[in-house]
């Protein structure tokens, strides 16, 4: 796992708890678990660094918008509070390295739990979160207490640590008061900026983008008994968009006409209309063909590279014989103009080569529990004509089975037969059903 830790401004120009909701907002772009841990937002963003392009892209991504959010610390760890204490010591990890080794040198003053006890340990030569680890457990637990040690191990990830992950809000509205009282419309948009970096985000985390987007600004309390409050201008976008950088331009065209009528000390951003995008799926294809090229095209070129017999394509052939049902023919070989009926009976999508034998109990076959018999029996019977080997050692594929369509509590819908004419019932497993 991959963590990051996202710290909050400790002086009290900034409330901690705005700068959490904007960069908790943000965050949830990146990923479902994101949690607030203290003073900072913690993510886990392992399984979403292919996503953005890699953890290189993803980590100078959030460093860059992160700051401009009000993030006064980083940190990258294999577990959250690990992350904290690194970001607390300013030390960002980046390259994920060793984390018993980076947390043993930093002070102890980094987690939490150990700041009530600052000046007991300083006595007793404690200077760093390694040098507590090696104290004897069962004196720090009697000395300290139990919370102390369970703070300790979960930040070097001997044991979990748990989080209440947050949800993206229904709607978006959200306030920033500005560092200094502006004159002109277009000095709003540096409010602005941070103001979308969040709102997008809450758009990607809830898959949609905006249509109208209704921008606000408050005006000094010192204005004329004419000036309203505050004022706003509502701004719509052709399409559905979440992009910070086509929003911010076309703001800043609409605030080059505005005159403000009073000083503006806080800005607000809502979104008027939210429309959900419609997501396109993955594709296993080059992105070529996602640009026109066809299919067909493709397939010649594959086949150029390495190959025409290492092409191949399934063709269905008129034997119902489940292992005989399907063969593949390489891509330059034209398949039989006869098309082969579909069997009378389910086919299941995934046979194996060879039958698995199952174990039978009171004559009820068993796989992961036993088996329950939906369908059947459907007689194969065939293959007399069908030899294999050289002249002296040939051998037919003659078989003569009854399937069944079956149900397992643990490997879901299965394809099983008996042979017919054996003394006693030997079941075997053939295939499953995706």
């Amino acid at each position: 796992m991959w963590w990051a830790a996202l710290l909050s401004p400790p002086d009290e120009s900034t409330p901690t708890t705005d700068v959490q909701q904007r960069l908790s907002t943000w965050a949830l772009q990146f990923t479902p678990r994101v949690a607030r841990l203290e003073e900072s937002v913690v993510m886990e963003v392992a399984a979403s660094t292919r996503l953005f392009g890699g953890r290189r892209a993803l980590r100078d991504r959030v460093v860059l918008e992160s700051a401009e959010l009000g993030c006064t610390g980083l940190a990258w760890a294999q577990n959250s509070l690990a992350a904290l204490c690194l970001a607390r010591a300013g030390q960002e990890n980046a390259n994920n390295r060793q984390l018993a080794p980076l947390l043993s040198a930093l002070p102890l003053d980094v987690l939490t739990a150990t700041r009530k006890h600052a000046t007991t340990l300083s006595h007793i030569g404690c200077k760093t979160l390694g040098d507590l680890r090696r104290l004897p457990r069962g004196g720090v637990n009697h000395r300290f207490g139990a919370p102390l040690l369970v703070s300790l191990d979960q930040a070097y990830g001997d044991i979990p640590v748990a989080h209440e992950w947050l949800v993206a809000a229904d709607d978006f509205h959200a306030r920033l008061e500005l560092m200094a009282r502006v004159e002109l419309a277009p000095a709003l948009l540096a409010g602005a900026h941070i103001l979308l970096l969040q709102l997008c985000g809450w758009l990607t985390a809830r898959h949609s983008g905006v249509t109208a987007i209704t921008f606000g600004w408050a005006h000094d309390t010192m204005r004329a008994k004419h000036v309203e409050a505050t004022d706003s201008l509502t701004i719509r976008t052709a399409k559905p968009t979440r992009n910070v950088d086509h929003l911010e331009k076309l703001l800043a065209e609409h605030l080059a006409h505005v005159k403000l009528q009073a000083p503006g000390g806080e800005v607000m951003l809502s979104a008027t209309e939210v429309v959900r995008l419609e997501q396109h799926s993955a594709s296993f294809l080059p992105d070529v063909v996602n640009r026109g090229e066809s299919r067909a095209l493709l397939r010649e070129r594959i086949a150029a590279r390495i190959g025409p017999e290492n092409v191949q394509r399934p063709i269905l052939c008129e034997d119902y014989r489940t292992e005989w049902t399907q063969h593949w023919l390489p891509l330059d070989r034209q398949p039989p103009k006869r098309k082969a009926a579909p069997p009378p009976f389910p086919a299941p999508t995934c046979v194996l080569d060879t039958p698995l034998p199952l174990t039978v109990r009171a004559r009820r076959p068993h796989f992961h529990g036993p088996l329950k018999l939906l369908m059947g029996p459907h007689l194969v019977e065939g293959g007399w004509w069908h030899r294999v080997g050289d002249a002296a050692h040939q051998h037919h594929r003659h078989v003569r089975r009854d399937y069944w369509l079956a149900h397992s509590p643990q490997g879901g819908f299965l394809w099983v037969f008996k042979e017919r004419g054996q003394a006693q019932d030997q079941w075997y497993l053939h295939g499953s059903f995706s």
